[in-house]
C-alpha cells in the first residue's frame, strides 16, 4: 500500500513514489527473507501500481514467495472510490490482479469486507474461482467472527486479515486466539496503529512501549511488531513502508524476543488502552 505513493494511502493527490526506490524496497525485502507480500489492484497512485511494481521487481517469482491480494474495494482511474464490487464483478477483479502481477493463478485472495452483513454470495463467487484454478487459497479481511464462520461453511479459509495492534482493538484478542486453534493465519494490518488510526508523528506513545523500547535499544515500532508476533506462531504482520531503512528495521523486529515480564507489562497496557 505504501509503495505507489508518498503520503496518505488512497489520496488521489498523493505524490507518486520514485519507481526505482519502490523496486529497491521489494528486492531488499526478498533478500532479507521476506516471503509474504500483501498487495491489491486498488493500491495505486497516478503513475504507480503496487502490483506492477511487484511484477517488475520480483518476477520471475521465487518459489516460496506468497503474494496475497484482496478484492472488494474499487477505485476509478483517478483514484476516487467506487461502489464495492458485486459478486459477479469479482472475477474481473481477480483477473485484473492476475494481469498486473503476470501470473496464471493467485496464491491467496482475501475478500475485503469491512462492514456488517452476510458475505456468502461474495465469498461463494471467490470459491468458484478457486475451484476453477485461478486462486489457490482464500482468506477474509475486516470480518467479524460470525462472518468468518459464514465463509468457512463455504470453503476453507486460511487467513483472517483484520485491523489490530498493541492497545488497538483489544476486542480482537479472542478472534486471534481462535484463529490459532483453527490453524488459520491471523494477519493484522495497522499493527502499528493506535487510537483508531495508523500511528504516525505527533501521536503520543504508550509509556510501557517506550520503556521497553528504551531498555532494549529498539524503536517503539519494533516493540509493537514484536508484541504482535508474540501473540502466536500463526500471527503474521504486514507493516507497509516505502523505505529500505524502515523495511530493515521492521524485519529486525522479528528477532526481538520479549521477556515474560515485558510481555506482561505490554499486555496490561494493551488491555487498558484497547
Amino acid at each position: 500500500m505504501r509503495l505507489p505513493q508518498v503520503g496518505a494511502a488512497f489520496d488521489p493527490r498523493a505524490v507518486p513514489r520514485d519507481r526505482e526506490s519502490a523496486i529497491a524496497v521489494l528486492r531488499r525485502a526478498v533478500e532479507l527473507g521476506v516471503n509474504h507480500v500483501d498487495t491489491a489492484a486498488f493500491y495505486f497512485s497516478r503513475l504507480r501500481s503496487a502490483n506492477e511494481l511487484i511484477n517488475r521487481a520480483l518476477a520471475p517469482y521465487p518459489d516460496d514467495l506468497v503474494i496475497a491480494t484482496k478484492v472488494g474495494p474499487r477505485r476509478d482511474a483517478a483514484g476516487e472510490s467506487l461502489p464495492r464490487a458485486r459478486p459477479e464483478q469479482l472475477r474481473g477483479e481477480v483477473e485484473r490482479n492476475l494481469r498486473e502481477l503476470g501470473r496464471d493463478h493467485l496464491d491467496l485472495v482475501n475478500l475485503r469486507v469491512g462492514g456488517p452483513g452476510p458475505i456468502a454470495e461474495h465469498f461463494g463467487a471467490l470459491a468458484e474461482l478457486r475451484a476453477a484454478g485461478l486462486i489457490r487459497h482464500l482468506g477474509v479481511s475486516g470480518v467479524s467472527p460470525e462472518q468468518l464462520d459464514e465463509a468457512r461453511a463455504i470453503a476453507p479459509v486460511v487467513c483472517v486479515q483484520n485491523a489490530y495492534g498493541l492497545g488497538f482493538r483489544a476486542g480482537q484478542d479472542a478472534l486471534v486466539r481462535r484463529c490459532g486453534r483453527l490453524a488459520i493465519a491471523y494477519v493484522p494490518f495497522f499493527a502499528l496503529a493506535r487510537e483508531g488510526r495508523e500511528r504516525g508523528a505527533g501521536v503520543a506513545e504508550l509509556a510501557e512501549v517506550a520503556a521497553v523500547a528504551a531498555a532494549r535499544g529498539a524503536t517503539a515500532a519494533q516493540v509493537r511488531l514484536a508484541w504482535a508476533l508474540h501473540q502466536g506462531p500463526h500471527v503474521l504482520v504486514i507493516p507497509g513502508t516505502g523505505s529500505v531503512a524502515h523495511l530493515e528495521q521492521n524485519v529486525a523486529a522479528g528477532s526481538l524476543e520479549l521477556a515474560p515480564d515485558e510481555l506482561a507489562l505490554l499486555d496490561a497496557a494493551h488491555e487498558r488502552a484497547g
